[in-house]
């Protein structure tokens, strides 16, 4: 949510930065924000003066009753009767003006960074940079399912009867791969010097309008039917929902934290649900970079988040690349974002298995999150980012591990978590 101020000072620039995303159909929010916040200032000033003269015409009452003035203290009376009756409808007013902006505000995007590439969508996004050379082996790769299977590791039929497609049954040393690449990534950001956190699985609806635009959330979160609660589509919602109505102090900055969670999406969207793989799937697990920091560090932050996911996949003989999202395919809340994108040697191209974001100052306005500083208070950045998200990831695991004899290597940082296995064996 944009700083009202902005708006009402400068409208030309919020109309041009709705003009760079591609949403010109959210321009007249723009003149109809600044138009209801001015009716808005004018109801508030209006009711300041009558507050005002209410509390000095009460006040002579008295004095005029004690010198036998009753018919002028009954006319002050019915005009201190009248102020209250004006004061209750503009309080109302105002009220409902304040819903109708805030409607609004939500709605227009964030001020996208002058770095972002401009685009109408992820078709135009921009390569920047690749770390490892992508190969592919003089052998056959196979489906991921098909590799998993030949593992004993993966039971997509079970599933199905149980819980329809998109979910999955993972065993023996398939399973075990996936808990292990997730505490490799727990212990990965602590040796960072982030505070590991397991957070709520379930958020209540204001911190979820705090978090993220309501497309967003109408396409990824299941609500629980009859309560205010909300499965989170990833531990970023319930972590920087955690600091909502917070005034933190500046030597409490940079909160840097990293979270495991399950996620939970429908994933409504033009791909779709596969039937056999775990590309796309309702429920996975992640392991999450999120900080709450200065606005004038968030940029730097920003370019420490996505190499640590780069230097994380790189440990596990994965090549990957980093993508800029162009202004079309950024959500309204972010400013900036980079996604990381692993190697698949079957499929011959890159994929994406983690997102960096800036999203600025706009969680921390929507969600009151706010830093007490001498000089005036003031709504830090927040930014999040995917150290790995399984089983997604394994995809560009096994593909990338895969030897001729079936078998999968095991690299080295992985193996303490895997009992000391150097590889998985085909059965």
């Amino acid at each position: 949510m944009l700083d009202m101020k902005l708006i009402r000072t400068n409208p030309e620039l919020v109309k041009e930065n709705i003009r760079k995303k591609f949403q010109d159909q959210k321009l007249p929010l723009v003149d109809e924000v600044v138009q209801m916040d001015g009716q808005c200032r004018e109801a508030k000033t209006r009711c300041d003066y009558l507050r005002s003269q209410r509390n000095s015409i009460s006040k002579s009452i008295g004095m005029m009753m004690a010198k036998g003035q009753k018919e002028e203290a009954e006319k002050a009376k019915k005009s201190v009767s009248d102020m209250a009756q004006e004061l209750g409808d503009l309080e109302q007013k105002i009220e409902e003006l304040s819903g109708e902006i805030r409607e609004r505000m939500l709605v227009i995007p964030n001020i996208i960074d002058p770095s972002v590439p401009i685009g109408k969508d992820d078709s135009e996004n921009v390569e920047l940079e690749r770390f490892g050379e992508p190969a592919v082996p003089e052998y056959e790769i196979p489906y991921h399912v098909d590799i998993m299977e030949r593992l004993n590791g993966i039971d997509l039929d079970s599933a199905r009867k149980t819980s329809g497609n998109g979910f999955y049954y993972f065993r023996g040393d398939v399973a075990r791969l996936h808990s292990a690449i997730l505490s490799y990534a727990r212990d990965f950001m602590i040796d960072k010097g982030f505070t590991y956190y397991i957070p709520p699985f379930m958020i209540r609806g204001n911190v979820v309008s705090g978090v993220m635009s309501f497309a967003e959330m109408e396409n990824m979160m299941y609500k629980i039917e009859g309560e205010d609660l909300y499965l989170i589509g990833t531990s970023e919602h319930s972590m920087i929902g955690k600091f909502i109505d917070t005034m933190l102090s500046e030597e409490e900055l940079p909160q840097t934290l990293t979270s495991y969670s399950p996620c939970f999406r429908k994933e409504v969207g033009a791909h779709g649900i596969e039937e056999r793989g775990v590309y796309r799937i309702h429920q996975f697990e992640k392991q999450e970079m999120v900080v709450v920091c200065k606005p004038e560090e968030s940029m730097q932050w920003f370019q420490k988040l996505w190499q640590y996911t780069v230097e994380f996949f790189r440990s596990m003989n994965i090549p990957v690349r980093t993508i800029e999202c162009c202004s079309g395919d950024l959500a309204d809340l972010k400013v900036k974002s980079i996604d990381v994108e692993a190697w698949s040697p079957r499929q011959k191209k890159y994929f994406e298995v983690g997102s960096c974001s800036n999203l600025g100052d706009a969680q921390a306005r929507r969600l009151g999150i706010r830093v007490r500083n001498p000089e005036g208070n003031y709504f830090p950045h927040t930014l999040n980012n995917t150290v790995v998200a399984p089983p997604r990831m394994l995809i560009a695991f096994l593909e990338n591990n895969l030897q001729a004899n079936g078998s999968i290597a095991i690299p080295e940082p992985l193996r303490m978590y895997m009992g000391g296995k150097a590889e998985i064996q085909a059965e």
